[in-house]
């Protein structure tokens, strides 16, 4: 699409050609006339190409879903064009991120300026405040839920019993009755009574190996639900959590339902969550699947075991297969996000964020994910996106001051910081070489 892309976002989803041979982005011109007025054309830019990209970027950013004929190929833009639409929809600083790569790229100095300067005109516009509506979905009644299939929750747990409580209690009073509950409980003392007098459909695994991939796939091979319903052990729900996803999954004839999270009681969802829309990642702390997705393109791949992005990568198989994930502001949990137990005896918190000066910076399976699917070069320049503001720590995580902060003392670093992102590669490439470690559920 726009070329700066590659810079911004250089490992995003919808950069990648499905396997049809198709991106996520729809010709404008095939849209419904309800849609496009609900887009903003944009005279400024200098190409007609340009002006019809940037409504299909809107289309698919304010929550567009649907079947209009997509791109398969896109048109080189004029220089000034591409910096017009990352000021458009970028923080102003990520403008001059990318023009100063450029000039150190030995670009033509003044074409560069030239087209900044005529960029740096637009606007801001703030998509996620613009969202389509889906006007029937309040009022639409599911046949799916009226069937009532099979739904099959799947929970690792590892040293949680008294959040896992809660969690069970929530799914005590769902609304939708008919699923089943696979705990795989890798905790150090097992507690076998604990499982005991709940009044659901229960199916404890203990597994002494703590390995959270190992977990879900054993459990996904167990399930005899038509549905696959993936749960985190530090979650709390409502009661018509189950129905919401199985709503959402019918009303778009979806694939998959991916839930939102939020981080305290009663907050709201996030902006970029808050509509439904085509989901550009899969949290498999609350994501619902049709089981055939899994017959189709396998397990969760288990060079993740203990690190990092494992749901990222499965993501990406979705995606590229052709499954329809829809972002499904409705289906919420609370993500309570303990500092014990869980993955974090196992790995780090952050996937940028090792645990040590002497760690791979970033964890090698991120990297991993990055090479594998987007090649070198992307991976480079998230590296260079992500590394520097990853020198803070994780409680900094949204504060954007000390972001720009560990960006400075990233350079007072960088020996150190080079040292641990050479590390990650080359433990990243042994793992390439390697390849997947993908089950299959006939195996």
């Amino acid at each position: 699409m726009f070329q700066f892309l590659n810079y911004l976002q250089p490992t995003q989803y919808f950069r990648l050609r499905r396997k049809q041979g198709d991106f996520i982005f729809p010709q404008v011109e095939a849209l419904a006339s309800k849609v496009q007025q609900q887009l903003h054309a944009d005279t400024h830019f200098e190409s007609t190409m340009a002006q019809a990209y940037d409504l299909s970027w809107q289309a698919i950013q304010k929550g567009y879903i649907g079947d209009a004929p997509t791109y398969t190929d896109f048109e080189t833009l004029p220089l000034a064009d591409e910096y017009r639409f990352a000021h458009k929809y970028f923080h102003p600083i990520w403008s001059v991120y990318i023009l100063l790569i450029r000039l150190l790229g030995l670009r033509n100095p003044f074409k560069e300026i030239a087209a900044y300067q005529k960029g740096r005109k637009a606007s801001r516009s703030y998509l996620h405040n613009q969202a389509l509506t889906y006007e029937d979905y309040a009022a639409y009644e599911s046949a799916l839920v009226k069937q009532q299939p099979l739904v099959s929750i799947i929970i690792p747990t590892l040293n949680r019993y008294s959040y896992l409580k809660e969690v069970l209690r929530d799914l005590e009073q769902q609304d939708y009755k008919h699923f089943e509950v696979l705990v795989v409980d890798q905790s150090t003392p097992f507690q076998e009574e604990f499982y005991r007098g709940w009044d659901l459909n229960i199916q404890v695994l203990h597994q002494h190996e703590k390995a959270l991939w190992l977990a879900r796939n054993t459990a996904i091979k167990r399930a005899r639900g038509s549905f696959i319903l993936l749960y985190d052990d530090d979650s709390r729900v409502a009661s018509n959590w189950i129905s919401e996803h199985m709503k959402a999954l019918d009303y778009f004839q979806a694939e998959v339902s991916s839930g939102v999270s939020i981080s305290q009681v009663g907050a709201e969802v996030p902006a970029h969550y808050a509509y439904f829309s085509v989901s550009s990642q899969l949290d498999t702390g609350n994501v619902m699947l049709r089981k055939e997705v899994f017959s189709r393109i396998g397990l969760f791949d288990r060079q993740f075991e203990k690190q990092r992005m494992g749901d990222g990568e499965f993501g990406m198989r979705v995606y590229l297969a052709g499954f329809l994930n829809v972002s499904n502001p409705y289906a919420k949990r609370l993500h309570l996000k303990v500092g014990s137990g869980g993955l974090r005896e196992m790995g780090s918190w952050d996937g940028f964020r090792p645990k040590s000066w002497l760690a791979p910076r970033p964890v090698p399976s991120v990297l991993y994910f990055f090479r594998k699917y987007h090649g070198d070069a992307a991976a480079r320049w998230a590296l260079l996106k992500s590394i520097p503001p990853s020198v803070m720590p994780y409680r900094f995580k949204r504060n954007k001051a000390m972001l720009v902060i560990g960006a400075l003392v990233s350079v007072l670093l960088f020996p150190l910081v080079m040292l641990q992102v050479g590390y990650s590669w080359h433990l990243s490439s042994k793992k390439l070489r390697q390849g997947a470690r993908i089950a299959h559920l006939d195996d």
